[in-house]
């Protein structure tokens, strides 16, 4: 029996790519290792999105090539969106790698493991798994990703992935349900739906709300307790989704909308499809409909056309509308993408201090933030001990991500990873908040 190390990296949506491909191999019988050194085969399954993710990709084929060399593992496969879009050029400089595949690999990986000769793929992306496709989680047993459509059919400037996950392409609601039902089944209580643009979802299908469809669809799975939607497109997020998100109470009031810049003329050059008033005016909006929700919105710092003025207006708009959460990219000028030809115009030294100033204002705002959340009682989804101390338990509530929005430490209590339980925030901290089940109920 072949041991198998895999190595995940980028995105959310290539974790899930990657669990397919382990489940794939434990269902034909392989052994599935944590530890790279004590695998028969590896497989990197790579991001190509930018550079510094690039970076981390070759780094991490590197490592592996050295491994190999060594004598330690018998095969090296590279996966993903980096072999994807170079793998010509890999194949040339990387000898060390047996097999180069695409985004498309995950469901016939098997053949490519037991194959001893080097052969080319299926380029042209085309993969959607399904609720059928064998699947291994390798996030805790009470949450997991579920991808609801692959792709994307916008044209931002500044992105490659239509060039290297496809056209845009649904999943049927009843085929994603099935998903969800066995997820729960096996002890998931939280689902995080996640594609390249999530409110695009259904239209190829000929749905019309086709998001609103699917989540009044997921909230009747009675083993789900929460449901949170990623990836959000401004001008898509309707009335009728908000009104589905506020009147389900599983269903999270949690907005992920990354709106890239806030200046009229950078947006107009990513090709966003809006200004500022626009992207304020959807922000009253979900404010409106959800109260209470939280927002989560990433930014590009950088772009070619982003001089002084606009990134003022940048800076002013995370001031104005105090995010709950906020990501901030330095842009990555990358070939084959509409923003090719403007050139990189600013050096990376100004890319980082525009970040680092748009993150102190973030900063400032996020302890405001988690301050006017002490006194309030959330429902929290306990995620286990905390990996610094048996004092304390961690967990997250219903707007916090995994991953990326920080956590709630639980001060008192024995509860189990998977419960949810009503914890009264007493403490705020720089991304994290701490309180207790006042009564101290115990399960």
């Amino acid at each position: 029996m072949k041991r198998i190390g895999l190595l995940s990296l980028g995105c959310a949506k290539n974790l899930v790519d990657s669990e397919v491909m382990l489940g794939e191999l434990q269902h034909k019988g392989y052994s599935i290792t944590a530890d790279a050194e004590n695998a028969d085969v590896v497989i990197v399954n790579t991001c190509g999105f930018i550079e510094q993710a690039k970076e981390e990709s070759i780094e991490a084929i590197l490592d592996m090539a050295a491994l190999k060399k060594s004598g330690q593992i018998k095969k090296l496969i590279v996966t993903g969106c980096l072999s994807q879009r170079y793998h010509e050029t890999m194949r040339e400089e990387m000898p060390e790698v047996d097999v180069f595949l695409g985004t498309n690999a995950a469901l016939d990986i098997s053949q490519f493991v037991d194959q001893d000769d080097k052969r080319d793929h299926q380029w042209s992306p085309s993969f959607l798994y399904s609720g059928e496709s064998h699947r291994k989680l390798t996030t805790p047993k009470h949450t997991a990703y579920v991808k609801i459509s692959e792709g994307c059919d916008h044209t931002c400037s500044f992105c490659i992935i239509p060039k290297l996950r496809g056209k845009h392409r649904s999943r049927t609601i009843e085929d994603i349900r099935r998903e969800v039902e066995q997820l729960g089944r096996a002890g998931v209580r939280e689902i995080n739906l996640i594609a390249q643009d999530s409110t695009y979802y259904g239209r190829d299908l000929g749905l019309k709300e086709g998001l609103a469809q699917l989540l009044t669809s997921l909230s009747g799975v009675q083993t789900i307790s929460w449901i949170r939607v990623h990836y959000m497109y401004p001008h898509q997020v309707t009335r009728k989704l908000l009104s589905t998100i506020q009147e389900n109470p599983k269903i999270c009031p949690y907005v992920d909308i990354p709106l890239q810049h806030a200046d009229n003329r950078v947006l107009a050059s990513m090709r966003r499809g809006s200004g500022r008033k626009q992207l304020s005016a959807y922000l009253d909006r979900i404010r409106a409909a959800i109260p209470g929700v939280f927002i989560r919105s990433s930014f590009i710092v950088g772009y070619p056309t982003e001089d002084k003025a606009a990134f003022a207006e940048l800076k002013g708009f995370v001031e104005d509308q105090a995010f709950d959460y906020l990501g901030v990219f330095t842009y990555s000028h990358e070939e084959e993408t509409g923003a090719e030809s403007l050139g990189d115009t600013h050096s990376e030294d100004v890319k980082e201090a525009r970040k680092a100033e748009i993150l102190a204002v973030q900063k400032d705002i996020s302890k405001q933030k988690l301050n006017a959340l002490i006194g309030r009682t959330l429902e929290v989804l306990v995620e286990g001990a905390h990996p610094e101390t048996d004092l304390l338990l961690k967990g997250r509530h219903m707007g916090q991500a995994p991953e990326v929005d920080g956590e709630v430490l639980i001060t008192e209590g024995r509860y189990s990873a998977g419960d949810i339980i009503p914890i009264t925030i007493e403490e705020s901290f720089e991304y994290d908040v701490a309180g207790r089940v006042i009564g101290g109920i115990e399960v």
